[in-house]
């Protein structure tokens, strides 16, 4: 860890970091409200302290309970000569006692220790936040992944880290899947980088994780854009018959719609409209083809039947399952050649 110290002990000018690039330094601070990526991050400084130094000492101290003078204590110099690694968590809820001692520690650091907190959000701490940034100290911001994007991006490098490889198609199939939860969906990254032999396929990923609601979901409006009804009805009525909320239901109906009418309305080659959209090129490809199905009055009508199922399953309808299966049947008929 010595040589890790060494380098970061002189701030450095830009001290934003990915969660991915986490490393050791005298301070570093974990800020956001997504848990998981705020764990990954924890653990990598940890795996790299370790590495260098096997023997340190590790401490796990929360803010919210924090005893005066504890932290002096922590990173005090051992007997031993051991390096230590002090990881702080809950700083959105640190009281005064923590406050005090963790600002007055910004100014006298020791050679020889590592101090990690994690701040959840909130402006709680703010007086020590805005001193870590000042003093260029790194900051590693972990926010939700709520962009279907951003998720298909984190799988591509789950896979790319492992060294395995996975098709574009299965990358999308398995955020539809299970990407609800981060920590779900790296589990199944994690699950299919190990048992898979091969290049990981969609049919790979319908097999392990096609059971799931999110799943049945698109498979549900993939086959009302593409105007094939019955099989729509039939999957739908399959899914709510086997518990499937009707909400997660018509989220993906407005999902692929969404999608189409954005693409619809943009210029330009698929790089550059991805480019401008914030979209996979390959997705923007997908719905470019998808958009040739429609007229723009039966776009409209498809967008404003699932606003009306949307608000119906919501609460403003006795019979969420009718609300759902009447978007189907409209998005559906409204397909060119239906």
């Amino acid at each position: 860890m010595a040589a890790a110290q060494k380098r970061a002990t002189r701030p450095a000018a830009s001290n934003a970091a990915a969660w991915r690039e986490a490393a050791p330094a005298p301070v570093v601070l974990i800020t956001g409200p997504e848990e998981y990526l705020g764990i990954r991050a924890m653990d990598n400084i940890r795996s790299q302290v370790r590495a260098t130094s096997p023997d340190v000492e590790v401490s796990r101290v929360d803010a919210a309970a924090y005893e005066a003078g504890s932290l002096l204590m922590l990173v005090s110099p051992s007997l031993f000569g051991e390096s230590k690694l002090i990881e702080v968590e809950g700083l959105e809820s640190m009281n005064e006692a923590f406050l005090a001692d963790a600002l007055a520690y910004l100014g006298h650091l020791e050679p020889d220790a590592v101090l990690v907190l994690r701040h959840g959000g909130g402006a709680r701490g703010k007086k020590l936040l805005d001193a870590i940034k000042k003093g260029g100290w790194p900051v590693v911001d972990c926010q939700p992944l709520k962009k279907d994007a951003d998720k298909m991006a984190f799988v591509s490098a789950e896979f790319k880290a492992a060294g395995r490889r996975i098709e574009q198609d299965a990358v999308l199939a398995l955020v539809n899947a299970v990407g609800a939860n981060l920590s779900e969906l790296a589990a199944a990254c994690s699950q299919l980088i190990s048992d898979a032999g091969t290049t990981v396929t969609s049919e790979l990923v319908d097999r392990y994780y096609g059971g799931r609601i999110e799943a049945t979901a698109f498979k549900v409006a993939d086959a009302a854009m593409a105007g094939n009804g019955p099989l729509a009805l039939s999957t739908l009525r399959h899914a709510l018959a086997t518990g499937a909320d009707p909400v997660p239901l018509v989220a993906a109906l407005a999902a692929k719609l969404r999608t189409v009418a954005r693409v619809a309305g943009a210029s330009g080659s698929a790089a550059q409209i991805a480019a401008e959209l914030g979209m996979q090129p390959w997705l923007v490809e997908q719905a470019q083809r998808d958009v040739r199905r429609w007229t723009p009055e039966g776009l409209v009508r498809s967008i404003q039947a699932t606003a009306e199922a949307d608000a119906q399953v919501k609460g403003l309808s006795r019979d969420p399952v009718f609300a759902v299966e009447n978007a189907v049947r409209i998005i559906a008929m409204s397909v060119q050649g239906r």
